[in-house]
Order: C-alpha cells, then sequence, then structure tokens
C-alpha cells in the first residue's frame, strides 16, 4: 500500500479535553508523534509477509487502523462499514451509520482516500466485496496490542478506543474547533452555541477540510488560526471592517483595504480563516476584562510556558478549547510573572488579522 506523506509535528504536551473524551484519572493517549511511529509500525507489518493472502490479511488491518487514526471512529462503526459503498472518494468521507436516519459524514485527508481508493482496486480485497471488514473485533484487538508492542507502547494504549482518544486530543491541539471535533466523534452535544448551528453540514465539512490540510502541509507560519463565518462588513473610503464569528462562537474582527474585501469576493456567510501572527498577541493578567483599544479580546488560562533567553512562547487556552500562542520578550515576561494554569487575556488589534478565503 502507499505511505502517507510524513508528517512534521512536534512533541506536544498532552491534555485530556476531558469535554470531548472521558479519561479516567491517570490514563494517557498517545502524542502526535507517537502516533505517527505506531502507523509507520502498521505498515512495516502489513508489508513484511512473504505469503500473499497474510498479506492480504494485515492490510485489511491496517485500514482498520488507518480509518480508526484519522476518523476518530469506534472499531464497531469501522468493521460496519462496506468500504465500497460507504466512502466518498471524491469528497474525501467516510460515511458512518449510512442505514441511519442521522448517518455521520468525516472528512479525511486526500491521501488518505486515494492511497484506500488504490487498496480496494486490488483483486484481492475486490473477492471480498461484501465483507471486507466482516473481522472478529478480539482479532483486531490482538493484532492492535501487538503491533503497539513492538513500539514499545503500554497495551492500553495501542487498542482502538485508545487511538480514537488520541486523534480526537490530536484534533484539539491542532486548534480544531471543539464542536467540530464532537460531531466527528459522533457525541451529542445538546449545549452547542448559536454560532455553530448556524454552520451547514457543507460548511463543517469545509472547517474539516481546512485543518486536515493545516495539518497535512503546515502552509503557514502563522500560530493562531480561527476559522468562522462572515457576520458583517463595514465598509469606509479606504478599508473595510470584517466581523466573522468562530465555529466556536467567538467574534473575531479583522481590519482590510476595499481593494482585498473586492479582490477576495468577501461578503456575509462567507466562511473564511483568520490568522495573527503570535508576535503580535498581547497578553495582560488578571481576571477584569482589559479597557483597551485591542478589539479583540480572549480569556484564557495558561496552558504551557516555553522560556528563551531573548523571547518567552506562552499558550493560552481559551474557553472552547482552542489554543492561542503569544511571543514575549523576556523583560516582558519577568514583569508579568506569569504561570502555567492562571488566567489572563489574550488581546490583538484588528489590524494584526490577515484573512484567507481557502
Amino acid at each position: 500500500m502507499k505511505r502517507l506523506a510524513d508528517q512534521s509535528v512536534p512533541m506536544l504536551e498532552h491534555t485530556t479535553h476531558g469535554r470531548i473524551v472521558s479519561v479516567p484519572k491517570g490514563s494517557r493517549s498517545l502524542d502526535p508523534v507517537q502516533l505517527n511511529q505506531l502507523e509507520q509500525a502498521f505498515r512495516q507489518w502489513a508489508q513484511g509477509p512473504p505469503r500473499a493472502d497474510v498479506r492480504l490479511s494485515r492490510q485489511r488491518i491496517l485500514l482498520i487502523f488507518l480509518l480508526i487514526r484519522y476518523t476518530g471512529a469506534k472499531l464497531n462503526e469501522v468493521l460496519a462499514l462496506n468500504p465500497f459503498q460507504d466512502i466518498d472518494f471524491d469528497r474525501q468521507s467516510v460515511i458512518f451509520g449510512k442505514s441511519d436516519t442521522t448517518p455521520r459524514a468525516v472528512q479525511i485527508p486526500a491521501t488518505l482516500a486515494q492511497e484506500i481508493q488504490a487498496a480496494l482496486n486490488d483483486a484481492a480485497f475486490q473477492k471480498a466485496r461484501d465483507g471486507l471488514f466482516n473481522v472478529d473485533p478480539g482479532h483486531v484487538r490482538r493484532k492492535f496490542y501487538e503491533v503497539a508492542a513492538t513500539c514499545g507502547f503500554a497495551k492500553g494504549l495501542g487498542g482502538p478506543d485508545a487511538i480514537r482518544k488520541s486523534r480526537a486530543v490530536e484534533l484539539m491541539q491542532s486548534n480544531m474547533p471543539l464542536p467540530v471535533v464532537q460531531k466527528i466523534l459522533g457525541h451529542s452535544t445538546p449545549n452547542l452555541t448559536a454560532a455553530f448551528v448556524s454552520f451547514s453540514d457543507d460548511d463543517i465539512r469545509q472547517v474539516t477540510k481546512f485543518f486536515l490540510e493545516k495539518e497535512s502541509y503546515r502552509k503557514t507560519s502563522a500560530r493562531n488560526t480561527f476559522f468562522g463565518k462572515i457576520s458583517a462588513i463595514q465598509q469606509a473610503d479606504f478599508q473595510a471592517k470584517v466581523e466573522l464569528v468562530t465555529v466556536g462562537g467567538d467574534p473575531v474582527t479583522a481590519m482590510i483595504t476595499r481593494d482585498s474585501l473586492v479582490r477576495l469576493g468577501l461578503r456575509p456567510g462567507v466562511l473564511i480563516s483568520a490568522e495573527v501572527k503570535a508576535s503580535w498577541v498581547v497578553l495582560q493578567k488578571g481576571v477584569a476584562e482589559p479597557n483597551c483599544t485591542a478589539e479583540n479580546k480572549f480569556q484564557g488560562t495558561i496552558a504551557r510556558i516555553n522560556q528563551g533567553q531573548v523571547a518567552s512562547e506562552y499558550v493560552v487556552r481559551i474557553a472552547d478549547g482552542t489554543e492561542l500562542c503569544s511571543l514575549v520578550t523576556s523583560e516582558s515576561s519577568s514583569r508579568l510573572d506569569l504561570k502555567e494554569n492562571e488566567s489572563v487575556w489574550v488581546m490583538f488589534n484588528s489590524f494584526s488579522v490577515v484573512l484567507h478565503l481557502d
């Protein structure tokens, strides 16, 4: 089977994001680097046997692993799939519960969709069209544990449930909005914001596609990315104020030129991403909302601090789970005396926001 493009993913501190998955105290999940290591181990394992029938059996297990790893689906959901019918290769999505009244479509990376399509074209797979994933769940779990053991991972970290949880954490760490992650995992979300409810299924598909592409290619150096829908545009002589509401319900304001407004064809209801460089993000200590000229203000909690000789990096998690990064000089860092888990305000000017129409 064709190998997915390797992703350069930094080692990230683990966070449970318990609002998405139930995580017992003391339990752990695989970080993105470990997930990639496990994926490569599965690929080597699947290609290893010289016998064609054994290799085919292992490639089927590999497909099951890849679907769980990139959709966050449950094992029983994947085993219930007919991949010849339940994967839309044109839209790069997997449809779970296709016979249900409310099926769930989950976007997958384009490279993975191409890989699965190529695998299904194999003559041996074609012979098993109606029962390709008709596999004993216990057998699948045992194979998952065996491959995880070759990586030195504890048995519990290699099971389908742990991989599903690890994918949820990975998506949150890539700043995918919480409601989108919940929808991908099939969680009921009775407390969704009004902003999220206004996003159609096609809107959510575009949001997911944006984050998957960002995850795969790392196309920008900007650390802080919001994805939302334009709610209002106010035009002046030379500039225009663009207001958008994120999937998590947060407002973001950007000031751009009228030329850019026309060139991008922006209008209310258009989906757009907004980026802010970490060096443009300002922090203020305390609980009370700052009285300042910054149009964009978010209250959050410091999740991580990376101290440097010249500048320090502060990662702040806001209410919907999005992580925002700020670069602060060492002098300012010493003066602020900020610590992890401390409440702060994250602020940036509307002129610091760059809009992208993807």
